[in-house]
């Protein structure tokens, strides 16, 4: 079975699940729209789009949003989610691709977004090199993916110790600290404007879910302090303009 085959069962049993679900609704979606401002009139993409929401949330701000995504599956319920929303379907551009090449010119959009994406991609190193080659110079990248250098990177290994052949999540996954994602960026061609966290949880008791601390993701300011063991690391990236 290929990979492709994989996410589209993958996306099409967790939309099963809960048909309702608002895929924008997730932390890391919230962090980006804190800092993304106003989007009415800009070229957007989103790489790993998934099943829509955050397109369709774009969309309805006014922003022209572009929408790439692996899975067939993900891309027909993003589809039918923009479809019954009146007029924002003429505002999105959906296409299936692989985010280590991405079927758009170059200097084609003001902002590249990539949540949660380049944890499942076999070569991070290329898909940001590509997310650089499509974006205007002086365009922004805002992106998050897991961060394991907390307590939670601590209650993987011991999991990993307990149960060494177990398989869940996503159908291909890696595990890697906030200081490898800001390496890959800067040789990608990325300058760092600024990096945040969300998701403040410990795991204290094995068994029992994590003891998250909510009230810190309000705090901007405690936040960003902490973002190197959040379990969500956020970074915006600029590409800078020719001199």
């Amino acid at each position: 079975m290929s990979l492709q085959t994989e996410y589209d069962i993958w996306h099409q049993r967790v939309f099963d699940a809960d048909p309702g679900h608002a895929d924008e609704s997730s932390p890391w979606y919230r962090l980006v729209l804190e800092y993304l401002g106003p989007v009415e009139g800009r070229r957007i993409l989103e790489v790993a789009c998934g099943r829509g929401g955050f397109v369709r949330q774009l969309t309805s701000r006014g922003a022209n949003v572009f929408g790439a995504d692996f899975s067939i599956s993900a891309l027909h319920i993003a589809q039918e989610k923009l479809q019954r929303t009146n007029g924002q379907a003429a505002r999105a551009s959906l296409v299936q691709a692989d985010a280590q090449c991405l079927p758009y010119v170059g200097n084609s959009f003001d902002v590249v977004c990539s949540c949660e994406t380049i944890e499942h991609l076999p070569d991070p190193q290329s898909a940001l090199r590509e997310m650089w080659r499509v974006t205007r110079p002086g365009g922004q990248l805002f992106l998050t993916t897991p961060n394991y250098l907390n307590w939670m990177g601590l209650y993987e290994l011991y999991a990993l110790v307990r149960h060494p052949h177990r398989k869940d999540g996503q159908p291909f996954d890696r595990r890697q600290i906030f200081l490898q994602v800001r390496r890959w960026l800067r040789r990608a061609g990325w300058e760092i404007l600024r990096s945040d966290g969300t998701v403040h949880q410990f795991s204290f008791i094995p068994g029992r879910n994590p003891v998250a601390f909510s009230w810190l993701e309000s705090n901007r300011v405690l936040r960003r302090i902490l973002s190197p063991v959040a379990f969500h690391y956020f970074v915006i990236g600029r590409k800078r303009s020719p001199a």
